[in-house]
């Protein structure tokens, strides 16, 4: 079962980290806006196995914030469907909410950061929240947050065994590199 989850959790997440880099190599924004769909989508296809994981290994920091992480996967998707200024304020506010209540938890849940796994955790957790929001609102500062999420996932992944997401994060960061790249890239031309 937990392979099946492994390789669940970890093509999903990579598939989204691959049509995040194509969107950003796109050329026009028809291609780019069907990318970004492919990308939101597969992100929530991901996530069930990756909480999975996370229960599994008593991870209980991450577990939860990677699961309150669905709202701003949704405005994402919506974003990308519909166009900004299309998701509902609530939504919108209430992933903010999730994000503040998720890393405050986290804290409060352990009486302060007392173990290596905890600090990893909590880079997980950032990265996670504060990338898929950003990359939810199109920002590109949301690749830098995701990059920190898939350095500390590899890390943790590491100590825990789980080498097929370990290898997972490390393909994914590639392309998360690449996305940032291309998009700051782009703002660069555009800008001059």
């Amino acid at each position: 079962m937990i392979l099946l989850l492994q390789i669940w959790g970890g093509l999903a997440y990579l598939l989204n980290k691959v049509c995040f880099s194509r969107a950003e190599r796109s050329l026009s924004a028809e291609t780019n806006r069907t990318w970004r769909i492919r990308s939101w989508v597969a992100y929530l296809a991901g996530l069930p196995a990756w909480v999975a994981v996370f229960v599994m290994e008593h991870n209980w920091i991450v577990a939860a914030v990677e699961s309150s992480g669905a709202p701003a996967m949704i405005i994402g998707l919506m974003i990308s469907w519909r166009g900004s200024g299309s998701e509902p304020k609530r939504l919108d506010h209430f992933a903010r909410f999730i994000i503040a209540l998720g890393l405050a938890a986290s804290i409060y849940e352990f009486g302060g950061i007392k173990t290596p796994n905890q600090c990893l955790e909590l880079g997980v957790s950032a990265g996670f929240l504060f990338g898929t929001y950003l990359l939810a609102k199109d920002k590109v500062q949301g690749y830098l947050w995701i990059m920190l999420g898939n350095v500390s996932c590899f890390l943790l992944m590491l100590s825990q065994g789980y080498y097929i997401l370990m290898i997972q994060q490390s393909v994914s960061l590639i392309f998360t590199v690449d996305a940032c790249a291309n998009r700051s890239r782009r703002r660069v031309e555009n800008a001059s």
